[in-house]
């Protein structure tokens, strides 16, 4: 099988090393015992983060349709004998494979811009209004809308203005906006 021709849009790409981590894990409203879902998750480099804040009790669904990124995670989990993060190969656009009203918190690192793109962005959030425990939390990374590089082009950024009328036309209440570094806005959402 041709691994390039099942590689997603933007895959093995990162922006976490763009972001202030430190930010992040203070505008994540996750505590040890927390169950994440790091959708689109790539080669896991949130998970991993994640992983620490939730600790030994929680846990990081690691979602993505990308085998390759999910073998270079699982290799990672094995080396580093992590217990808390779930690798699953999933594809979002189509079913999320998590039981419904389980996770606190989903964390969707620069991919809005992508299932948008692909016209998939409806099918995505609306899982979510499943997944998401009632009160949990939609995490948003996104690029500013600027010129790059680094990120995609301007053409398919999302503005703040247009996440927040993407996101809670699905029925998540918008709670507050982060700068988390130079490229990279954090937006964080409420289910209802």
């Amino acid at each position: 099988m041709n691994e390039n021709k099942n590689k997603p849009k933007g895959a093995g790409k990162s922006s976490f090393e763009l972001i202030n981590s430190d930010i992040l894990k203070n505008s994540l409203l996750l505590k040890p015992g927390s169950a994440a879902l790091d959708l689109a998750c790539g080669k896991g480099i949130y998970s991993m983060f994640l992983s620490e804040i939730v600790g030994d009790t929680g846990l990081v669904y690691a979602v993505d349709l990308w085998e390759e990124g999910l073998r270079f995670l699982g290799k990672e989990i094995e080396e580093k004998d992590i217990s808390n993060i779930l690798p699953m190969l999933n594809d979002a656009t189509k079913e999320i494979e998590i039981d419904d009203y389980s996770v606190d918190v989903c964390l969707m690192a620069t991919v809005l811009h992508d299932f948008e793109e692909m016209n998939k962005s409806g099918a995505v959030l609306e899982q979510l209004t499943t997944i998401l425990k009632p009160g949990g939390h939609l995490a948003v990374i996104e690029f500013k809308k600027t010129d790059g590089p680094p990120g995609p082009p301007i053409t398919i950024r999302l503005s703040e203005d247009e996440t927040e009328k993407m996101v809670t036309e699905y029925g998540f209440k918008r709670i507050k906006t982060v700068d988390i570094g130079e490229y990279n806005y954090l937006m964080l959402f409420r289910a209802t």
